[in-house]
């Protein structure tokens, strides 16, 4: 029987030859589950070169918590995913010879290891979110959810969502990206949403969130919400058609009757009133599986009002290309402005 213990939660088991990150030290304590998934990636590279003694150390490290269970199984499901397999090719690209190097961190492993090692020490990057999260959408794609409580839920573009419902809680979190909630009443389980900075707070009602660049909005749509500023403590109660942003540089002022160009994109449109061109471009890379590029810095301060429809953004840029007196290039996944 090997005198193996597993690692204490703040411990992790580095392949041979690797140390902790000045990043990882500098970053603040991470949970329990966070930890896991990092002990859980490490594994899954030493088990590829693994001898008996290194099995059975796997073996006890895998029943000492169901937690450790659980991340080990999701970080397999991830090996192959789009995200992993897209990444590694671009190591590949980039790689220069090594002929002195061994057989055991040539070839493919070797890129999937190091980017492996990457993501470990990046807990918000797309791979560690699809493990944290129970629902991810990609560029372009809008999903319904319908959670356990009746509530229903409406996940934006690029957006990466986890909920956990049952007889004495309704808690969710929106890890990134922007949702609507529908929320069925529940005087006896408040109804909270943690966004970044903010927790919300409801019984009933409907609204919707978006977290990005480490800033939350929050726009009602009907009823009443209770908005949690997490950094200052502050708590700002919002009503039907008011909206919010509260974000690294604070709480942002109140502001009411915006709230429908907010929510548009439940409805499948994009509004913009009055807002310059690269705003508006800002915003529709985030609907656009390519690239968009602005060629003409001229063109950036130009007010834009208009609204469209979100499922084609190509023609949003050849509308937008019209109204600029602009010429669109057009090339597979690239979409250029000059």
């Amino acid at each position: 029987m090997s005198d193996y213990r597993s690692p204490a939660p703040s411990a992790r088991i580095l392949p041979p030859g690797f140390e902790s990150s000045p990043m990882q030290q500098q970053q603040g304590t991470p949970t329990d589950s966070d930890e896991s998934l990092n002990q859980a990636l490490d594994w899954l590279l030493l088990l590829e070169n693994a001898d008996d003694d290194c099995r059975a150390r796997f073996a006890e490290w895998l029943a000492a918590s169901p937690a450790n269970a659980e991340a080990f199984g999701r970080v397999q499901q991830c090996w192959q995913s789009p995200t992993l397999v897209s990444a590694a090719a671009r190591l590949q690209q980039r790689r220069q010879p090594a002929p002195k190097r061994s057989r055991r961190i040539r070839g493919a492993l070797a890129i999937a290891a190091s980017l492996l090692l990457v993501v470990g020490i990046t807990l918000q990057s797309d791979l560690l979110l699809r493990l944290r999260a129970d629902h991810v959408t990609a560029v372009g794609q809008r999903q319904s959810l319908d959670l356990a409580d009746g509530s229903h839920v409406l996940l934006n573009t690029g957006s990466a969502f986890s909920s956990q419902i049952d007889a004495n809680q309704r808690v969710t979190q929106l890890l990134r990206g922007e949702a609507y909630f529908d929320v069925a009443k529940d005087s006896s389980r408040p109804f909270q949403v943690t966004a970044g900075p903010v927790l919300i707070s409801v019984r009933g009602t409907a609204f919707s969130v978006r977290y990005l660049d480490d800033a939350a909005e929050v726009s009602v749509e009907r009823g009443e919400i209770e908005v949690h500023a997490r950094g200052n403590d502050t708590r700002i109660y919002l009503a039907s058609g008011d909206s919010i942003r509260i974000g690294p540089d604070g709480v942002g002022k109140r502001i009411h009757g915006a709230a429908a160009s907010q929510l548009a994109w439940v409805h499948g449109r994009l509004i913009f009133d009055d807002r310059p061109l690269h705003e508006v471009l800002a915003e529709l890379r985030r609907y656009y599986p390519g690239w968009i590029i602005n060629r003409n810095a001229e063109l950036n301060d130009l007010r834009i009002t208009g609204n469209y429809r979100l499922s084609e953004p190509a023609d949003i840029m050849r509308s937008l290309a019209q109204v600029t007196s602009a010429q669109l290039q057009e090339y597979p996944s690239l979409l250029i402005l000059n």
